[in-house]
Order: C-alpha cells, then sequence, then structure tokens
C-alpha cells in the first residue's frame, strides 16, 4: 500500500476536506492511472451526506475519472504508460453471474464493486477520484479518444453520459422517434445532446424558463415549461419514450400521460425521498411502462465513449479547484452550474 493525497468527508455532517488513503501497488492485471479531473455528480453529494443511508467513512466521492496512466502490470495489454484513461462508476464484478456475461456489470447479481462506497451489498470501502490517483483491475479502464484538450470535458461522461446513453440505446431511440428528456442539468444535457446525435425529435421538460434557449442550443427541437398545464397537454399521447433524470420527488403522472400506446418512461434519477404514488390510470389505459436504469456496463460505457467521440459530444462544464468542493455541493443544490462540475485534481495540494 501506499499513501495518497484525497479529498473526502469524514461524517456525514462534516465538509469535505483534506486526508490520505491506501492504494495498492498495481497487480499484474492493474492499471495505475495519475488522476487529472475528477466530474461532481449529485451522487457525490448523497453519498458524502449519507443520504440512502449506507456511506462508509471515510468516504472520498469521484466517479467520473479521467487521466493519465503511470504504470501497468506485467499482464496488462490493452494500456501502455502515458495512455489517456478513464474509469466510471465502478471497478469490480463478480465476472460470472448472467449480468456479467452479459457484459452488463451494473446489475451483476452478486455486487458490483462501486468506485467509491464499497461493495453493492456491502464490503470493504473503496475511494474514488477526489483524489491523485487511483488503482483499478485493466478490464474495468476506459480508452479515452477524445483529444487531451477536451479531457475535463470528457470527465462526466463516465456517469452523466453513460447513464443517458444506455436507455436510450436499450429502447431504441433513434430517426423518427419524439424522445422527451425531463430536466436540463448534468444529465439531462448530456440526454439531449445523444438523443440528439442518435437522430431523435427531442423534447425537453423543464421547470426554468431561462433553460429554453440553452435547451434549444444543445440539440432539442422543442422546449415544453413543465409547469405549464397548456403546454404539457400539447405532448399528450405524443412521445415514443422519456427519460426523467430529476434527481429529487415529484409527481411522475404528468410525464407518463405524455407517453404513446405501448411506451416507455424510464428514470436515471435518484431522490432521496420516494416520488409520490402513481395514478395506475396513467399506465393501464395506454399499457405505457415506467421504467429504470443504472449506467452501463464496461462494453457499452465504451462504445459511448467512442459514440461521442465520432459526433464530437463532451459535457458543457465548470471547472473548479478541490477546495471548492463544499460549495460546489451548495450550488449543485440550487442548480448553480451549467451544467457539471469537474475538479482539476492539479488543484490537490
Amino acid at each position: 500500500m501506499v499513501k495518497v493525497k484525497a479529498f473526502g468527508a469524514k461524517s456525514a455532517s462534516s465538509p469535505l476536506s483534506a486526508l490520505e488513503i491506501d492504494r495498492r501497488v498495481p497487480n499484474p492485471e492493474d492499471v495505475q492511472i495519475e488522476i487529472l479531473y475528477c466530474g461532481v455528480c449529485h451522487s457525490d453529494l448523497h453519498t458524502a451526506r449519507n443520504e440512502w443511508k449506507n456511506t462508509q467513512y471515510p468516504s472520498v466521492p469521484g466517479h467520473e475519472i479521467v487521466g493519465r496512466v503511470t504504470a501497468i502490470g506485467n499482464k496488462v495489454t490493452k494500456f501502455k504508460v502515458g495512455d489517456l484513461a478513464g474509469v466510471g462508476c465502478f471497478v469490480d464484478s463478480c465476472g460470472h453471474c448472467g449480468s456479467c456475461k452479459e457484459h452488463e456489470e451494473q446489475y451483476c447479481e452478486n455486487g458490483w464493486t462501486g468506485t467509491y462506497n464499497g461493495p453493492a451489498f456491502g464490503g470493504e470501502n473503496t475511494y474514488g477520484g477526489y483524489s491523485k490517483s487511483i488503482v483499478v483491475k485493466e478490464s474495468f479502464v476506459l480508452k479515452i479518444s477524445h483529444s487531451e484538450k477536451e479531457l475535463p470535458s470528457v470527465a462526466p461522461l463516465l456517469c452523466a453520459g453513460i447513464t443517458l446513453y444506455s436507455p436510450l440505446k436499450k429502447w431504441k431511440v433513434g430517426s423518427g422517434k419524439k424522445v422527451g428528456i425531463v430536466g436540463l442539468g448534468g444529465l439531462g444535457h448530456m440526454g439531449v445532446k445523444i438523443a440528439n446525435a442518435m437522430g431523435a425529435h427531442v423534447v425537453l421538460f423543464t421547470t426554468s424558463k431561462n433553460k429554453i434557449q440553452d435547451g434549444l442550443k444543445l440539440g432539442a427541437k422543442e422546449v415544453c415549461i413543465s409547469t405549464d398545464e397548456t403546454q404539457m397537454a400539447k405532448y399528450q399521447n405524443q412521445l415514443d419514450f422519456i427519460v426523467n433524470t430529476v434527481a429529487s420527488r415529484h409527481k411522475l403522472d404528468a410525464y407518463l400521460n405524455l407517453l404513446k400506446k405501448d411506451s416507455t418512461m424510464t428514470l436515471v434519477g435518484a431522490p432521496a425521498d420516494p416520488h409520490p404514488s402513481i395514478e395506475v390510470f396513467s399506465l393501464i389505459f395506454k399499457r405505457r411502462h415506467l421504467a429504470g436504469s443504472l449506467v452501463g456496463g464496461i462494453k457499452e460505457t465504451q462504445e459511448m465513449l467512442d459514440f461521442c467521440a465520432k459526433h464530437k459530444l463532451v459535457s458543457d462544464i465548470e471547472i473548479i479547484k478541490m477546495d471548492y468542493i463544499n460549495e460546489a455541493y451548495e450550488r449543485i443544490l440550487k442548480s448553480d452550474v451549467k451544467y457539471r462540475f469537474v475538479i482539476d485534481m492539479l488543484s490537490l495540494s
């Protein structure tokens, strides 16, 4: 083990601060990465403050990691020292269950291991990207084909990008489909970009009038203010698919009623408190579906990165220094960022 500088929370009520963590020396199948940039996800905040009631402390968040390979084990074949590389939301899985064999490690039946906060079903803590370096098995490391100057804006693709790409691909979004994206934040802005690049007609739903022009610039063909009942009525029974990115408690029926027969709304936002109960008639009268989706497997995440590189897609970001993270968390709660914070890890001294 070696000591590495990091930034994290020591309790649910304490601000994030400097600390040291242990990182293993690379094993034969490991890749060691100097972390250059790390995106800030709402999940980081939920975990640091124990809002999901499962946090291990000290908690070092960060699962939107990009950097440079500084060492490799003697069995590593896909990476060499100096390569740009990324790490997303998890760093291990059982490898032999049905989901893992289908390259969907995010649904590992024995519990994938999060990049931070350890295995899904409990186990030794893991530490994320708010740190100087990380060591990860080669099979869970992603290749970055964007240019180096784009690296800060690539970081959020490792969570926000794949969180939207996975359901859009699963439900076959493409040309001729009218797709709703609910919410224009860190997740939603990537949903608009990716769905548009897939060829869909994108309708953005937002509560903020000041996001109308942003939505159109990002690729939405239409923007609907979801608090306006007249505007919402225009889209009744009109949409082929909806991705709901909102990470706070809200009524789902208003959006379910916008779906055509046999169409689906997928939830990707994870609120701390449950949504209100659903009116069953919103589902049964049009045989609609309500679903959920959790990031993507390693194979699909690599596919997403390559898709985004091909279509020149990156996140809209605000770069911050490590010691600004507590202020950034407060701004996230106010939706005061366009549209993702990214930490310059060289600022961690």
